[in-house]
Order: structure tokens, then C-alpha cells, then sequence
């Protein structure tokens, strides 16, 4: 079962950030601010070439740092010396940070796909993100688009809760066919990866599928609420937001 804490708390899309403050996304600097702050904290893990974990959203570095290349193409150390633009801070890895939290505020983690398709191809990234959760004492959760990624997270952690990052997934936003997106706007895979949440898209709230799980009881987080506003149409549906970008009034 998700632990109540990720029902009660706010949770910071890839921490509290502010880039204009020279806190960016998924660094120490944002994951810092959300535990002061008393929030929850969402983040985001891509695979090195030396099949570790960091925390980073983009399969490309040149948005967030002043490299180039995929993530996946070079190893964990190296990526630890690249900063993250606006900011002194660069790069970290998925163990620095759960030791940083340290159990003190819940974790939402988002294991990107790998595959590049939604499709089966995954398990190293899995495999690194179990292998740092092994002994993590705090309230943390794991979740993906994949979901074969789940999957793969019930064989590696399977007393980690799982969830399914999902939304209306449009042909043409993905490489995945049309029929499988069409199952996946549907979250078919929900019982079979034994996922006990969702996280879906605010802006598609009113979708059968979600509908048909909040009947079941099974709790609703979206993402990624940015204004007041949006967060009250949101909680008349979900059981939590994901935010970026202000405070929320229920905030801890």
C-alpha cells in the first residue's frame, strides 16, 4: 500500500525548485528546500553508462548543464562534475540523495523509460534503483510511464510500492503504436504490474480509466499542478498534487 504520508504532504515536481534562485531541478539545492519546507519531494532517475542511477529528468544534457550528449553515455563520476546551469550544484546520484532525505519527508521516484518505446526493453535502471533502495528506512515509492518498468520494480523491490505515471497518451507524442497507447490511456496494465497508485496528467482527470480507480479506492496523485487554481479544480478528484512553481495552501 502507498504509506499515508504521500496523501498528506504536498509533493515538489523534482523538488522544490527555482532556477531563477539558483535552485534547479532534482539538484541537493531543491531536494533541501522541499524538507525544509516540510513537503514531499518527486524526482527523477536516468541510467549511466556504468549502469548507476542519477537524478536527472532529461535523456539529454544540454537543457540543464552545460554538456552534451545523452546521460546514458557516460558514467556516474562524470556526470557528477557537470553543474547544473544557474547554479553551483551538478548532478547527483540516486544513493547521495536518499541519503540527504534520510526518511525525513516521503520520495515519489520516476524511473524514466529506457526503452524509448514503452516497451520491454528495461532493467538496469531498475535494477540500480532496487539495489539502492535495499535497507531505505523512510517512505518512498516508485513509479513510471513503463509499464514494464513496474514490472520489472515487483521482481527486483517488491515491498516497494508501485505506481503508474499516466495521462491520455496521444499518438504523436510518443513512439509507441497506437494501439498500445490506446491500452495504456486505458492503464491496463494496473493489476498486472501490481501497482497501488496513479499519477496522472491534471489535465486529463476526468478519464474513465481514473474514474474507474477512484471507485476502487485506489489513490490518485496528478501532476504537475502550477497555480492555486489548479490545485483546487484538481483536489475536487485527486488524492494529491505534484506542484512546481508556488506554495500550495495545504502545504505541511
Amino acid at each position: 500500500m502507498l504509506p499515508p504520508e504521500f496523501l498528506t504532504r504536498p509533493i515538489a515536481h523534482r523538488g522544490l525548485h527555482d532556477a531563477a534562485s539558483g535552485v534547479p531541478e532534482n539538484s541537493t539545492a531543491a531536494i533541501q528546500a522541499a524538507i525544509k519546507n516540510g513537503y514531499g519531494i518527486e524526482i527523477d532517475l536516468q541510467l549511466t553508462a556504468d549502469a548507476a542511477a542519477v537524478v536527472f529528468h532529461d535523456y539529454d544534457l544540454e537543457r540543464l548543464t552545460d554538456g552534451a550528449g545523452r546521460v546514458r553515455t557516460r558514467k556516474a563520476a562524470d556526470l557528477s562534475t557537470l553543474r547544473l546551469k544557474g547554479s553551483t550544484e551538478t548532478i547527483p546520484d540516486f544513493p547521495e540523495v536518499l541519503s540527504l532525505i534520510d526518511g525525513r519527508v516521503p520520495l515519489l521516484v520516476e524511473l524514466k523509460d529506457q526503452d524509448g518505446a514503452l516497451g520491454e526493453n528495461v532493467g538496469e535502471l531498475e535494477a540500480a534503483t532496487a539495489r539502492a533502495l535495499d535497507g531505505y528506512g523512510g517512505p518512498v515509492a516508485v513509479m513510471s510511464f513503463n509499464p514494464h518498468s513496474v514490472s520489472a520494480m515487483q521482481t527486483l523491490a517488491p515491498d516497494v510500492p508501485r505506481g503508474l505515471v499516466t495521462e491520455d497518451f496521444r499518438p504523436g507524442e510518443w513512439t509507441a503504436s497506437p494501439e498500445r497507447l490506446a491500452a495504456l490511456s486505458r492503464i491496463e496494465d494496473f493489476d498486472r504490474v501490481g501497482a497501488c497508485f496513479i499519477n496522472h496528467d491534471h489535465r486529463a482527470l476526468d478519464m474513465p480509466a481514473v474514474t474507474a480507480l477512484k471507485q476502487r479506492g485506489i489513490p490518485v496523485l496528478c501532476w504537475t499542478i502550477r497555480t492555486p487554481e489548479e490545485e483546487a479544480r484538481a483536489r475536487r478528484i485527486v488524492d494529491n498534487v505534484t506542484f512546481e512553481g508556488y506554495f500550495p495552501v495545504s502545504g505541511a
